[in-house]
């Protein structure tokens, strides 16, 4: 059946995929609002004005720079502690999930039903359920309370792995493969020169699954790290936040709030930064010659 022009017209001016699209709108970027008009107020205004808008000076330069300072630069630490964990923990699981997911779907071996059934039964477990099991074994190791206890259970990533399994096997066509093959071109240079460039879209995808997950983990930072000077930033601000309870602690409210619109900037700008990659896998394949 083909759809008429005014049929389209008619599906693009909906009016409640209008409305739909508005209130996610909304939805998204309220907390954002909130969190940028509050990351302007003092502590003193944040606890008498409406929020979400303005109250008294605009003390934002202020609050970024006293967020900085507090505590002898420890948010600059834990920005620290939070970026290594995202660039070896999940920039090693993207790694190993784009390996993995080309071997599955591009070769085969003896066990490979067994090790889908794996990787499936592993991405319906949640995390959670592996964290008393992953601490005791750490501590058997001796790695708690150390950076290797976050980064190392981030490199695994069976989401990421299945993603890039499924992905291969449809975005590398098997006569690619084997015309790099017969001009001369080993399995490593076929990987690196042919079949990279099409999986660069899954790729993107799951680096900032990855990187979004590691980001803003918290649980397993929380049962791995006693030092405060390994914590990421999900933990240090939970200790600011939790700093108003304690006997003689300084409320810093504003200073949370303010961490927290820091701590989200460097996820906007990698969405916007890779949100071409994104684009251009979409399209790829979508013009008939």
């Amino acid at each position: 059946m083909t759809t008429t022009p005014a049929r389209r017209d008619r599906a693009r001016r909906s009016p409640l995929l209008t409305a739909l699209t508005a209130l996610m709108l909304i939805y998204s970027l309220v907390p954002l609002v909130w969190l940028f008009v509050n990351s302007t107020k003092t502590q003193a205004s944040l606890l008498d004005s409406f929020g979400l808008w303005f109250s008294g000076d605009f003390s934002l330069l202020t609050n970024i720079r006293d967020t900085l300072t507090y505590d002898d630069g420890v948010f600059v630490r834990w920005l620290g502690n939070t970026l290594l964990y995202v660039v070896i923990g999940a920039g090693g699981a993207t790694a190993l999930a784009t390996l993995g997911g080309y071997a599955l779907a591009k070769f085969d071996f003896p066990g490979k039903r067994g090790v889908f059934a794996t990787v499936i039964g592993a991405v319906a477990v949640p995390g959670t359920a592996l964290a008393v099991p992953t601490f005791l074994m750490f501590a058997k190791l001796g790695l708690t309370n150390t950076p290797w206890a976050v980064i190392i259970p981030s490199l695994i990533s069976p989401f990421g792995l299945y993603l890039m399994w499924t992905y291969a096997a449809q975005a590398i066509p098997g006569e690619l493969m084997e015309a790099a093959r017969v001009d001369g071109a080993g399995e490593l240079r076929t990987f690196l020169r042919v079949c990279v460039p099409l999986l660069a879209p899954g790729i993107v995808t799951v680096a900032l699954f990855t990187m979004v997950a590691t980001w803003n983990n918290y649980f397993l930072p929380l049962i791995m790290l006693k030092d405060p000077d390994w914590y990421p930033l999900t933990l240090g601000l939970n200790a600011w936040n939790d700093q108003a309870a304690t006997a003689g602690g300084e409320p810093i409210f504003h200073l949370v709030i303010t961490g927290s619109l820091l701590t989200i900037l460097p996820l906007l700008a990698a969405f916007l930064f890779l949100q071409r990659y994104w684009q251009s896998g979409l399209t790829a394949g979508g013009v008939k010659d």
